[in-house]
């Protein structure tokens, strides 16, 4: 859950500590010229991090060959946005009580901005944190803000909310709520919230239609020849065949190709590459 930000006030001493001196990081969007700019407005001395979505999942390693990495979709959506990093280690216990003071914050080392980076501002055992910016995007799109995709903590969950910052004129909170009574611990560099962007009505002009897959010839023999193929490398796989384990895994998404190994789309992508924030005035 985003929730709109009623406790961070800038001041005309906050000046953040980047070369410059800067009052807004912008991000641009597309490579168009000139481009779409998601304006950054700092709002602390010390703000967080904003980096491009990265790919890495620490669950992911874990698997044998990195077996996950091979699911494009996955692997994409970890990477369709920004991820904002935690600049301060700590952890966070919550004894299962429904008031505020029933989280208890504790940094590994003090720290001059902790508390007002991480609070307990809601009860029931939610978690808030701070992004230190005020986001602006150009009109018709709102920020999508929530927990970096696929990233999981035993313990906690990653509260999303759509917000409309082509408009609003101040900030908003990223929340964690506890499922279970517990602690759980934040690193500094850890992603701790994750933005992208999303039209602002454009699905609501989208009319979802079931329809038979046998009005679609074409579609539905693609459909039915994916269908063979898959089994048969599955068999293949089951009885280990040289060719099939060296191939280890169909790419017929990955190359952006149909089951008859055709070029199926134009402006297939299979690598993400956002934008580093740069430094405006």
């Amino acid at each position: 859950m985003a929730d709109i930000d009623p406790l961070l006030q800038i001041t005309p001493d906050m000046t953040p500590e980047i070369v410059g001196a800067p009052t807004t990081l912008r991000i641009d969007l597309t490579g168009d010229s000139p481009p779409m700019e998601l304006d950054c407005f700092v709002l602390t001395n010390r703000p967080p991090e904003i980096v491009p979505g990265r790919p890495n999942r620490v669950w992911m390693d874990r698997f044998s060959e990195r077996h996950p990495y091979r699911c494009l979709p996955m692997t994409m959506a970890n990477t369709t946005g920004w991820e904002i990093l935690c600049p301060i280690a700590f952890t966070a216990e919550w004894n299962g009580g429904p008031a505020i003071e029933d989280i208890r914050l504790t940094p590994d080392r003090p720290h001059p901005d902790f508390h007002d980076f991480a609070k307990t501002h809601f009860s029931g055992g939610v978690l808030t944190m701070h992004t230190g910016y005020l986001f602006r995007t150009r009109p018709g799109w709102d920020l999508w803000t929530g927990g970096p995709p696929n990233h999981i903590k035993d313990g906690v969950q990653p509260l999303a909310g759509i917000v409309e910052t082509d408009w609003l004129p101040f900030p908003f909170t990223m929340n964690w709520l506890f499922t279970r009574p517990g602690r759980i611990r934040f690193d500094k560099g850890e992603p701790f919230c994750f933005i992208s962007l999303t039209p602002h009505r454009a699905l609501e002009q989208v009319q979802p239609v079931r329809r038979s897959l046998a009005s679609e010839p074409e579609l539905r023999g693609q459909y039915e020849t994916w269908l063979k193929e898959r089994a048969n490398f599955n068999a293949k796989l089951g009885r280990r065949d040289p060719d099939a384990v060296r191939e280890a895994w169909q790419r017929f998404y990955f190359r952006g190709e149909t089951p008859a190994q055709e070029p199926a789309a134009s402006d297939h992508i299979n690598k993400r590459r956002l934008r580093t924030p740069r430094i405006g005035r």
